[in-house]
């Protein structure tokens, strides 16, 4: 099997290990095991447990960027291309409930290199905001741009814990009641 073929299918695998049962309980010998290798081959391809976590969360926050980036392409309004970029962050989360689970459990990881690639996906997501707010509302102070990204992000990933508890919440409802929420505000900046 190509090595990047090989390494995708163990971050796979680990990412359902750590899913079921958490970092911690988690052990190199049954990822290794399920993928069918050799625990050193585990430890050729990522060195520890935590570089293997690590790269899972590495990999959930690439998938992440691509999905809101590719969202809002040819979004026609900047209330648009918020609303789609906010529906792909809540459809990843429901599609992809193994790799949010290891992005909602930071306060479990102790491991410090993943805590920071956690805070790199949320940087992500603010800069990304903030990107598309400055294209879409010219004339609003960056500092507010910067403030309104990370009320963004940190709602999202409340509202997201929320929709957890609450299953008939869809992406497409959270998405409607946090564009009620923020919407306002936002575009009332716009016209200073």
């Amino acid at each position: 099997m190509p090595r990047a073929a090989r390494k995708a299918q163990m971050l796979a695998v680990a990412e359902e290990v750590f899913a079921e049962r958490g970092y911690l309980a988690a052990s190199m010998d049954e990822i290794a095991e399920r993928v069918g290798v050799s625990k050193p081959m585990l430890y050729e391809y990522f060195g520890s447990k935590e570089g293997l976590l690590v790269g899972c969360i590495d990999k959930a926050r690439t998938e992440l960027r691509e999905a809101t980036e590719q969202a809002v392409i040819g979004a026609d309004s900047p209330e648009n291309m918020l609303r789609l970029g906010l529906l792909a962050f809540f459809r990843f989360i429901a599609e992809r409930r193994q790799s949010y689970g290891l992005l909602r459990h930071e306060a479990a990881v102790t491991v410090q290199s993943a805590v920071e690639e956690i805070e790199a996906i949320r940087r992500q997501q603010t800069d990304l905001m903030i990107g598309w707010m400055a294209m879409s509302l010219p004339g609003v102070d960056p500092l507010e741009l910067e403030a309104a990204a990370e009320i963004l992000v940190g709602s999202c990933e409340r509202l997201a814990q929320w929709c957890e508890r609450r299953p008939e919440v869809t992406p497409e409802r959270a998405t409607d009641l946090l564009m009620t929420a923020v919407w306002t505000g936002l575009s009332s900046r716009a016209g200073d």
